[in-house]
């Protein structure tokens, strides 16, 4: 019970000192929740633009060309072989088998090749399987198609296998720079919390030095003269957090009404969302918990180093 007393006393001291000086509070509020508006805006678009982009990739494809002397039969045998090894790295695959004898035909009825065709004698082409891979959600998936495609030239009566290569490693780059992205902007809320917060709670500290010291003759621990300022950081790194997800929210309710309008132009009913409400409680606990670790490392250092 003495725990929880101590702590509720904290907390209406926090509140009590943030009060007094209502004008600073709100400002130090706006300052932080202008900074962190920009990473959540950036992470709302980007949960929103995930799916679209997956809606538009295309799905990939992988040409295994045979052997022109490998035998037809064995060749129509080895889709079984191609299936094992997509399936041993975890990949869903379509196979589609286009024998030698189609693919001349395809080539004759193309414009203008009938005559070149004609002159070749004997048909040049070989048997070969088109495999429609799903489509990579990341970078490891696109790393399982380039194994996949090493593998399959090790099977007997491959000779080739041909893969839009640099459209894996594309997509692989693009999905890691969008983990460095949110890694960045997960940063630059943090810097930012933790710089303003720090500054905030050390002129407190300057500012009641008079008091601090009255209550250290009274016997008050280090523990007691910091636990109100852990909460007041904590209460300007919530009311930051909770101002920069409405914001958000605000300006999505703007945006909204024009962007369904275009997108409806394009036969889309595309709109935009704010956050799942999970990920934006724990959006403000993060920047709660930054608050109070800004104002432990400020408190800690005012108290040694008054100067």
């Amino acid at each position: 019970m003495n725990w929880l007393r101590e702590h509720r006393f904290a907390l209406q001291a926090a509140w009590s000192r943030l009060c007094r000086s209502p004008g600073s509070f709100a400002f130090n509020v706006l300052v932080i929740a202008m900074a962190l508006m920009l990473p959540l805006a950036g992470l709302t678009l980007l949960e929103n633009l995930r799916p679209v982009s997956r809606e538009l990739a295309v799905e990939p494809e992988m040409t295994v060309f045979l052997s022109t002397e490998f035998p037809q039969d064995q060749a129509v045998a080895l889709s079984s072989q191609l299936l094992t090894g997509a399936k041993s790295v975890g990949i869903d695959i379509k196979l589609e088998f286009v024998s030698r004898d189609k693919a001349l035909a395809t080539l004759k009825d193309r414009a203008g090749l009938n005559d070149i065709v004609a002159t070749l004698g004997n048909n040049p082409l070989p048997d070969a399987y088109i495999v429609r891979l799903s489509k990579p959600q990341d970078a490891h998936s696109a790393a399982k198609i380039e194994k996949l495609a090493e593998s399959f030239k090790k099977l007997d009566g491959v000779e080739a296998v041909q893969l839009d290569a640099a459209w894996v490693k594309r997509l692989a780059a693009l999905f890691q720079l969008g983990s460095i992205a949110l890694w960045l902007l997960a940063a630059t809320l943090a810097g930012v919390v933790l710089a303003v917060v720090f500054n905030t709670i050390r002129l407190q500290v300057i500012t009641q030095s008079e008091e601090i010291g009255v209550s250290r003759l009274l016997g008050a621990t280090d523990a007691f003269v910091s636990r109100p300022f852990y909460y007041a950081g904590g209460l300007l790194g919530l009311a930051a957090g909770g101002f920069a997800l409405g914001g958000v929210i605000a300006i999505l309710a703007l945006l909204n009404t024009p962007v369904r309008e275009l997108a409806s132009l394009y036969g889309s009913a595309f709109q935009l969302y704010p956050l799942p409400a999970s990920t934006s409680v724990l959006l403000v606990f993060i920047s709660m918990m930054l608050g109070v670790v800004g104002a432990m490392l400020s408190v800690r250092r005012a108290l040694h180093d008054p100067a």
